[in-house]
């Protein structure tokens, strides 16, 4: 038996499939991934996303603490609760995780928000706390709350129209944005799906009613298997899988998330591969013909060599099986994936394959 979030009940109650993802009982569907899916391009969908591990940082050191972590800028952040992605990456330039940033509120001037990857937990922590024997910060990890994402083009107005409390702030809210509640919780908008939504931070003993109330509304709940399609087709990366410790960022589709004009751990290995030359690139693939996508087919190009799939599926909205690959640096535009011992053709594409309920392809 695995870990289990405030939710598990409400997920055997739906009758959802229940697989471990790192070490958690999730539920991956509830009718079919493909349904999941739909509801969240076309209205909107649950997810619960609680085996996330959110930590709270403070201390007079947290900016520069936090500056030093990670690859990203925080220092950025002028906007009360504004989020930020980054990378934290090791002295070799190689990516430990990725993970999201929320600056301080006006609620709580001192405090900063951190959601890493449930995956990453032990590892991400003792890191963390590794790094921060040199500045006066405190980090905390937040067992007693619970996050939901409500995710879709209507899932604002949904969330809204069930708490009317909620309705200016969900109006309000800038993309990347947080921001308390009256109530205490924290409610951003945020996600992992290439869609307009929010996620909600709040005690873990009051997301199941929270839950069933918006189930109740007609917002369908979804497992991992559409959130894993959602974020592909999306073009964003899962760490373990187009992210890792063996790859910089430079080399897995983020590169834009570095912000050279500050120190941090990992930059003088950035710059010199960046000075050396940047050898492979993560890119989108595009199957021509019948068959998925999966993770870790060989990919062939002809005249400069090989690569292989880091993550792929069969994406609803192209009706195609998608994948990102990593590949040497070149600019060919078709490759060949190794499917049971046969090559079948790809396109090569920028590695976004659909946004907002359409393909952007």
């Amino acid at each position: 038996m695995g870990l289990r979030t405030p939710l598990y009940d409400e997920h055997v109650a739906l009758g959802a499939r229940l697989v471990d993802f790192g070490g958690w009982d999730m539920p991956v569907q509830y009718t079919s991934v493909l349904d999941e899916h739909h509801a969240v391009r076309r209205a909107a969908g649950l997810f619960d996303v609680s085996h996330m591990t959110l930590l709270e940082l403070a201390g007079p050191d947290a900016l520069p603490y936090l500056r030093q972590l990670l690859a990203n800028d925080v220092a950025r952040l002028q906007t009360p609760g504004k989020a930020i992605y980054s990378v934290m990456l090791n002295e070799a330039g190689g990516v430990l995780d990725d993970l999201i940033v929320y600056a301080p509120t006006v609620q709580q001037p001192e405090l900063w928000r951190v959601i890493v990857n449930c995956g990453t937990h032990d590892k991400d922590l003792a890191w963390m706390q590794a790094q921060a024997a040199a500045f006066r910060v405190t980090l905390h990890e937040r067992t007693d709350l619970a996050m939901l994402a409500i995710q879709g083009p209507q899932a604002r107005q949904l969330v809204a129209a069930q708490y009317p409390a909620l309705a200016d702030l969900a109006g309000s809210l800038e993309a990347f944005q947080g921001c308390e509640t009256a109530d205490g919780w924290f409610v951003a908008r945020t996600g992992y799906t290439g869609e307009d939504g929010l996620e909600i931070i709040l005690p873990a003993t009051e997301a199941p009613s929270c839950w069933r109330l918006l189930v109740a509304a007609g917002v369908l709940p979804c497992g991992l298997g559409a959130r894993d399609t959602l974020r592909l087709e999306a073009g964003m990366p899962l760490y373990g899988n187009d992210l890792d410790e063996q790859h910089s960022p430079l080399t897995s589709m983020v590169g834009w998330s570095v912000a050279w004009d500050h120190d941090f751990i990992g930059r003088d290995a950035l710059l010199a591969e960046k000075a050396a030359g940047v050898r492979e690139r993560l890119v989108g693939l595009v199957l021509e013909g019948r068959g998925v996508l999966r993770a870790h087919m060989r990919v062939v190009i002809d005249g400069v060599g090989e690569g292989e799939t880091t993550s792929g599926t069969f994406s609803p909205t192209l009706e195609k099986s998608i994948a990102l690959a990593r590949i040497p640096v070149c600019d060919a535009v078709r490759a060949w994936v190794d499917i049971r011992g046969k090559l079948q053709p790809v396109e090569i594409v920028k590695p976004v394959f659909a946004r907002h309920g359409k393909a952007v392809r």
